[in-house]
């Protein structure tokens, strides 16, 4: 069953998941998240899952989850519309950052897609 293009059992395992973690430090929620946006991107159905599932187990496996929400909060910053979100394009960690998430998650596509 579908809503809005988003499987109903992939909401329900968003919204009970509480604060679930794998040991390796990503919790459930940001699996869930992940997964969501990689199935935006690259279509629907229990590949595309099985995909995306691999993808941020991959990248889990070889991206500490401290550094994740750092890249997450970059995005989130330089996509701001102002000043402050100029400020952050320029920095030079932010940079490199944001370099090496995009290459653990491209070596994590050519794993599994």
């Amino acid at each position: 069953m579908m809503r809005n293009g988003v499987p109903v059992a992939l909401l329900a395992l968003l919204i009970g998941c509480g604060t679930a973690q794998a040991e390796d430090g990503y919790p459930t929620y940001a699996r869930v998240d992940y997964v969501l946006g990689c199935m935006l991107s690259n279509g629907q159905g229990p590949d595309v899952v099985r995909k995306c599932s691999c993808s941020i187990d991959e990248i889990a496996a070889h991206f500490p989850y401290d550094s994740y929400v750092a890249v997450e909060t970059a995005r989130g910053m330089q996509e701001a519309p102002g000043e402050r979100a100029a400020l952050m394009r320029d920095v030079g960690w932010i940079k490199d950052l944001l370099n090496e998430f995009r290459q653990a998650q491209v070596a994590a596509d050519l794993k599994c897609f």
